[in-house]
């Protein structure tokens, strides 16, 4: 299965775009997506405990399950005032 990827911030500015296309086998998990994703890129391990995750703009946990043509956000931390 396929799913766009969009990042934000730092992560964006890191790996040169602000979105990624994942092949993943069925019955992959957010948890899998980020294995993968980590193994690709080292911004994303770096901060992969201090994401946050959505897909198809709804927050979700880590166990979720992926479907064909999801959109995955990757959401950093926001700071400032």
């Amino acid at each position: 299965m396929h799913c766009t990827v969009l990042l934000f911030a730092q992560l964006a500015e890191s790996i040169g775009s602000d979105r990624l296309t994942l092949e993943l086998p069925d019955g992959a998990t957010i948890e899998s997506a980020l294995n993968t994703l980590t193994a690709q890129h080292e911004i994303i391990a770096a901060m992969r405990d201090s994401l946050a995750v959505a897909i198809d703009d709804r927050y979700c946990a880590r166990n979720t399950t992926l479907n064909d043509g999801d959109t995955i956000a990757l959401i950093p931390p926001v700071s400032g005032g």
